[in-house]
């Protein structure tokens, strides 16, 4: 997000100075990993389902100016134990916004994707428009585009933020000044502005090496969306030369973003038993690696992208489905900063409660 919003700003003229307490791109950020997921599938949260095509032509505008295109389109699965729920919101809204949904008997999916077992589902469909979003090569292609545009980088401890001064005061005592600040600290925000409804999460992801008879599908694989009822997983298929990666849909908003990124062997075996049922013959796919991130969650995983102070944005809580919008919520952020009237609208469209204001997208989006 910090980024994004760099690139953003930059683009409309401001100068701007980026402030990471570790190297840019920081290895410890939630964003900091081989892949990340785009699909339009949201349950019954049609704000943010809606934002996904305004999201597509985002990412194509920064492919446009990256000269390369970091997205790997696989279609999505998704899979639920139980009739109703998430997939049949997800469904429903789907189709009423005119996407093409194909349902699908969950009986035949060992047939599609042999890796599957279909044990207990009761409802499963395939949509064709999502993928894998390269994530790391796309925080390197943002930093090359920024450096491009003039954007400074200071490796620099931020202890304390005044955004209604717009000051930002440093571990060494020094103190910063700017005409406006933009705090997207991902889930160090909670350090530096309490105040806000965002804590941080651990998440753990496996990273595994299938058997040889089942890397072919794995590599032809679509992202699967596992939907049990006592907590599923997501499964990243090994596109463009990166790891099968498993990991847990759901958030406990626990620990520090100071915390350890390594992962127990104990962590590790909760990923991997929320996934022994679909997955058969699990134990013969070799462990390459368990790692935790953090992420910044508000209670109903909602963003923030609000003005702050006088002088002051925040960007947070954008849990596990957040790096879909970077560009998108960098440029709005952008243009709000700009007009009154548009940083007044923008929370609200920023936590998927109203479609986006006049004059925030580009014409023809």
């Amino acid at each position: 997000m910090g980024l994004s919003a760099a690139r953003a700003l930059a683009g409309a003229g401001w100068q701007v100075t980026l402030l990471d307490q570790d190297a840019i791109p920081n290895p410890r950020g939630s964003s900091h990993d081989q892949h990340r997921l785009i699909r339009h599938a949201y349950g019954a949260e049609r704000g943010y389902m809606a934002m996904v095509d305004q999201a597509f032509a985002a990412w194509d505008r920064l492919w446009a100016e990256l000269g390369a295109c970091h997205y790997v389109p696989t279609g999505v699965l998704a899979m639920a134990e139980a009739a109703g729920g998430w997939l049949a919101a997800s469904r429903a809204a789907l189709r009423e916004a005119g996407h093409q949904v194909q349902d699908l008997a969950p009986e035949t999916l060992p047939a599609r994707l042999p890796m599957l077992a279909a044990t207990g589902l009761a409802d499963a469909f395939h949509t064709a428009p999502g993928g894998v979003l390269l994530a790391d090569r796309i925080l390197a292609g943002l930093v090359r585009r920024c450096a491009a545009q003039g954007v400074r980088f200071r490796q620099a401890l931020v202890r304390a933020v005044d955004p209604e001064h717009g000051r930002a005061t440093l571990a060494d005592g020094t103190t910063l000044a700017a005409d406006l600040m933009v705090v997207a600290a991902g889930p160090w925000l909670p350090r530096l502005l309490p105040a806000q409804p965002v804590r941080a999460s651990r998440q753990v992801i496996v990273m595994l090496e299938p058997p040889p008879a089942l890397r072919p599908a794995w590599a032809a694989a679509p992202m699967l969306l596992d939907l049990a009822e006592d907590g599923g997983f997501y499964a990243v298929p090994p596109v463009a030369g990166t790891t099968l990666k498993l990991g847990d849909h759901r958030f406990a908003p626990a620990g520090d973003a100071e915390d350890p990124r390594a992962a127990s062997p104990a962590e590790a075996e909760e990923i991997l038993a929320l996934a022994r049922r679909r997955l058969p013959g699990l134990e013969q796919y070799r462990l390459l690696e368990a790692r935790a991130c953090y992420y910044d969650v508000t209670a109903d995983e909602r963003f923030i992208l609000a003005p702050l102070g006088a002088r002051g944005w925040v960007m947070g809580g954008f849990s596990g489905h957040g790096f879909k919008f970077g560009p998108l919520l960098g440029e709005a952020l952008a243009r709000a900063v700009a007009d009154p009237t548009l940083a007044s609208l923008l929370p609200a469209w920023a936590a998927g409660l109203s479609p986006p204001p006049p004059g925030l997208l580009p014409s023809g989006v």
